[in-house]
């Protein structure tokens, strides 16, 4: 072994224990052979989770749409709700890597917590719908910046009229940029999160400060306190105002609903029982407070709502930066501040998409599994799986150019479909009584851990339900929700593939759950937990 690389290949347990490959290969949490180099540390893997959570960026790009369920004071309040569930959803995900820390995540959850009977087929379909949801975020998050772009060139071009095949062009650009540095600067991935992490404090002050200081200067002034917290504006069509702010959670959702992120890295962090915790609350935190704070300042900032929701560009937040820079260069400025920290985010969603992609297909869950599941020799990365969620995203976007509402209802889908993969893991796990995993570093006492799994469960069931209707009444067939009808006809594809693989030696991430197994009956597992 080389000097200095010890960090890199510390066994989880070895061959001759878990009898997977041959005897003397080192074995990872998952049961399989270790490929990817551990190049993450404590830190790096923290930037990664923040920046693929990159809560205050991902709300300023649906912001202005979130501003018809309620206003100001109901994007706030909404956002709150919802993070207070997904604090919880996070702890059981949290619990959960502590004890099986996997690249499979949710998937390799759900088939240890459901048992030797159900894990199969619920590990089958939380990494389905996981790996879904994180294709259809990356292609949100290039559509955002497509977005971003665009209103950076119609700021100073008032002539300009943006165009879907505009939008579309850069969309490409930004999904190939994206997914080459994952492939080609794998070694590198840690500095850019760092990177990514520098931008997103540092943008978020900037931000606040400019949009606090600014509208004084220049004689604009600020929004009223009843504006930002107390105008209530139901501009749904619904008569509801309580049902409103429920669905109106889903814009908060977006933002913050992607805690099993630095799940996928599992395999490439050092003592990731110990660290995959802490980078989860580490995200978690950030992403709360920084987007709480980024709304209150560009609530205060806006002056003139209607021109806001009536803007041509189609990055409307560009019109709030203008309102409260009351210049294009200060709105453009402001733009490229949001545009860095997102850029970071589109990387971060491709990393995890290709990472959860590769473990379903090194399970032989997939079409072309052997090629989707190689680990490239040269760059020490799942490239073959990253490449594929490009080739999908880019389909996607096509799918733009001929028909936005298609397009919309795929990215849409993604808080439906994440939430479902994450209760295929917790609910089991409640059901169980935790029975079937082995404690790690991070356990909750059971008078506290049955309260928060059941939360989060009875939360994903309601909400699911509820963020599937349409957005605004009265409903059309180009603003209707159409969630439900990707997320059925994902899951049905999904049931009619695991009926035909399933018979045809399909048997999951089997090596992991007989190791669990066998750690709870002779109780290694603490003991191992306890060293990590």
């Amino acid at each position: 072994m080389e000097k200095g690389k010890e960090a890199d290949t510390t066994p989880e347990y070895v061959a001759e224990e878990a009898g997977v490959v041959g005897v003397g290969e080192v074995v990872n949490a998952s049961g399989h052979k270790q490929e990817l180099d551990r190049n993450f540390s404590l830190l790096s893997i923290c930037a990664v989770g923040i920046c693929t959570g990159n809560t205050w960026a991902a709300l300023g790009g649906s912001i202005v749409v979130a501003i018809y369920n309620g206003g100001p004071p109901g994007v706030i309040y909404e956002f709150l709700a919802v993070s207070l569930f997904y604090w919880l959803i996070a702890a059981c995900i949290a619990e959960l890597s502590s004890a099986i820390p996997s690249s499979g995540g949710v998937y390799h959850f759900a088939s240890i917590t459901a048992g030797p009977k159900y894990g199969r087929a619920a590990s089958w379909f939380a990494g389905w719908w996981n790996v879904c949801a994180w294709i259809f975020g990356s292609a949100s998050m290039s559509l955002i910046i497509s977005n971003q772009l665009t209103s950076m060139w119609g700021l100073f071009h008032h002539e300009y009229v943006p165009e879907r095949w505009n939008v579309f062009v850069t969309y490409l650009i930004v999904t190939w940029l994206c997914c080459a540095t994952v492939l080609f600067a794998n070694r590198t991935l840690p500095w850019i999160s760092n990177v990514g992490l520098f931008f997103i404090i540092a943008g978020v002050i900037i931000t606040i400060l400019v949009c606090a200081i600014m509208p004084t200067t220049k004689g604009t002034g600020h929004a009223s306190s009843a504006f930002v917290w107390r105008d209530w504006s139901n501009q749904t069509g619904y008569t509801s105002d309580g049902f409103v702010f429920l669905a109106g959670m889903l814009n908060g959702a977006y933002a913050v609903g992607t805690p099993d992120c630095v799940t996928h890295l599992a395999e490439e962090l050092p003592h990731p029982r110990v660290n995959i915790p802490k980078a989860i609350a580490a995200q978690m935190f950030t992403g709360l407070i920084t987007a709480f704070l980024y709304m209150i300042a560009i609530f205060y900032a806006i002056g003139d709502l209607d021109s806001v929701l009536d803007a041509p560009y189609t990055f409307p937040l560009a019109e709030v930066y203008r309102q409260a820079t009351t210049t294009r260069g200060g709105s453009l400025g402001l733009l490229i501040v949001i545009l860095c920290p997102t850029i970071c985010t589109c990387i971060g969603t491709y990393i995890t998409a290709g990472r959860m992609l590769w473990t379903l297909a090194r399970d032989d869950a997939t079409p072309f599994s052997k090629f989707v599941g190689r680990i490239s020799p040269t760059h020490k990365n799942p490239f073959n799986a990253t490449v594929v969620c490009g080739c999908i995203c880019t389909v996607l976007g096509c799918i733009y150019v001929g028909n936005s509402t298609a397009f919309n209802a795929f990215v849409g889908s993604f808080v439906v479909l994440s939430t479902l993969s994450y209760l295929a893991a917790i609910l089991p796990h409640a059901l169980t009584r935790r029975a079937y995993v082995v404690p790690g570093p991070f356990w909750m006492p059971d008078s506290v851990a049955y309260v928060v799994l059941g939360v989060s469960s009875a939360y994903i069931v309601v909400f699911v339900v509820i963020f599937c209707f349409p957005y605004s009444l009265p409903v059309s067939a180009v603003s209707m929700n159409y969630s439900c009808v990707i997320t059925g006809g994902v899951t049905i594809f999904v049931g009619l593939w695991w009926i035909w693989k399933s018979k045809r030696g399909y048997v999951g991430p089997k090596a992991l759950f007989e190791e669990e197994r066998r750690l709870s009956t002779t109780g290694v597992g603490r003991v191992s937990a306890e060293k990590d």
